[in-house]
């Protein structure tokens, strides 16, 4: 059987500086320079541009994550003594004595939740707990502490909503029509629409269409 020209390898790439562990990637998912993630899901078309780390988070579709950006950034434990790892990382200075196990568990439950199509920029820091909904932005050296909604534009420390992409009509529809989970030959067709419909013709022609 002939292979279909149009498509590409779908095999994730993954630079050879990069660190995972415990991680799954989807198709054509794209992991670039010294990019470290741990126990991180990563859908479909979603990349980490250089200098990336996550730990403890769920990633859709079509993501684009920035260099330098922090996703779920490491909590101390304010409430002990001192917050250095020493008291949940002991085994790096002593022997006999392990991780503590419940701080990892503390640390596992406060997952990062990042929707299809969201846009991470530069040097951005997601703290941990935060859900991001579909088609955000988070703009250049934000510090997200709270929830992000669907379509939302965050910037500043601590992010603050700037505007929506578009509007929450608009933003629906979109959500409807879940382009981000249509195969890659649908994909292939709704390009050149995507590159010159407005949104409105968009949605207009493709909510029409036969799935």
């Amino acid at each position: 059987m002939t292979a279909d020209l149009r498509f590409t390898d779908p095999e994730p790439r993954i630079h050879p500086t990069a660190e995972l562990k415990s991680c799954r990637l989807g198709r054509h998912a794209a992991i670039g320079e010294r990019v470290i993630l741990r126990e991180v899901t990563v859908g479909d078309y979603s990349y980490f541009e250089r200098h990336a780390e996550a730990i403890y988070t769920s990633i859709g579709k079509f993501c684009s994550i920035a260099a330098n950006t922090r996703i779920n950034a490491l909590e101390h434990p304010l409430e002990r003594p001192t917050t250095h790892k020493l008291s949940y990382r002991p085994n790096e200075y002593f022997r006999y004595l392990g991780v503590d196990q419940d701080f990892r568990e503390r640390r596992r439950t406060k997952r990062v939740v990042i929707g299809h199509d969201v846009w991470i920029g530069h040097g951005a820091v997601i703290l941990p707990g935060v859900t991001i909904g579909n088609g955000a932005v988070i703009g250049a050296n934000a510090v997200v502490s709270r929830d992000v909604g669907a379509y939302e534009i965050v910037a500043g420390g601590p992010a603050k909503l700037l505007r929506r992409r578009f509007s929450h009509e608009i933003g629906e529809r979109l959500e409807r029509l879940a382009w981000w989970d249509w195969p890659a030959e649908r994909l292939f067709e709704a390009v050149p629409d995507m590159q010159t419909l407005s949104i409105e013709d968009f949605l207009d022609r493709w909510e029409s269409r036969p799935r």
